[in-house]
């Protein structure tokens, strides 16, 4: 078995090595190595505790004080604002250096890549970012820590300070649409490259996961790593299952001489 394992990352790495236009598009099983919990692995958020789904859900946020109580709890205790970047991450800004990685399309809102040195013109975050906060009334952006720090002074659900509104973090719930402008600039990405590394991604959430299928519609080459079965794994050219903090640094051309 690590026989035939090793000859797919090696069959990978040759992928790699011949691409010029690689776009990187990454989910939460990228920064598992980094202290940040998944959601529907085995050890996820919400397969330890279901209930904490609804955090996640704009309708339940915002229908429910109790939940968004429980959701500004959560977000003073998040394990992203102590996370470092782990190897995975240094792994793709060695191929952005080695101007092979065009793009990273991201469904985390943990900014790692900003932190481990992809350039933040380059990072298309999908989902947001946990740093900063959105009005749900007026739209109005702010700085996370600031609300947060509120949230320590005694408000349990601290409202926009311009217009009084409901405020969240300014991430992509459930039942939101993503930014109409960032979704395009993830297509354009996708369409442009040779070859398209999903990493960390159960890619079951759409339309994220449907940028895998238009990468291979447009003729760019699939590699998938992901510690589970993913719904693109057919159209894929390589399918490695390993830890990412090992996988991706050995896809890296320039360790190995090439």
């Amino acid at each position: 078995m690590e026989q035939r394992e090793s000859a797919r990352v090696e069959y990978a790495r040759e992928l790699v090595a011949g691409a010029s236009r690689i776009v990187a598009m990454t989910g939460a099983g990228i920064s598992t190595d980094s202290g940040i919990p998944d959601f529907r692995g085995p050890n996820g958020v919400w397969t330890r505790d279901p209930a904490a789904e609804k955090l996640s859900n704009i309708h339940d946020y915002t229908a429910s004080r109790e939940v968004r109580e429980r959701s500004w709890q959560a977000r003073l205790d998040h394990p992203g604002w102590s996370a470092r970047p782990n190897a995975a991450h240094a792994a793709l800004v060695e191929l952005e250096r080695a101007d092979k990685l065009n793009a990273v399309v991201t469904q985390n809102i943990d900014r790692l890549h900003h932190k481990a040195g992809s350039s933040p013109e380059r990072v298309i975050e999908l989902h947001g970012t946990m740093f900063e906060t959105a009005c749900l009334g007026c739209g109005d952006r702010g700085d996370m820590r600031e609300a947060l720090a509120r949230v320590r002074a005694g408000e349990t659900d601290p409202p926009c300070t311009e217009c009084g509104g409901i405020l969240k973090s300014a991430t992509i719930s459930f039942g939101q649409a993503l930014d109409v402008d960032v979704l395009d600039r993830a297509r354009s990405a996708v369409l442009s490259c040779d070859l398209l590394l999903a990493a960390g991604s159960s890619l079951t959430v759409h339309p994220a996961a449907g940028l895998v299928g238009t990468a291979a519609h447009a003729g760019a080459t699939v590699i998938v790593c992901n510690a589970s079965e993913t719904p693109y794994d057919d159209v894929a050219a390589s399918v490695l299952r390993g830890p990412l903090g090992e996988v991706l640094p050995a896809l890296v051309p320039d360790r190995h001489g090439e």
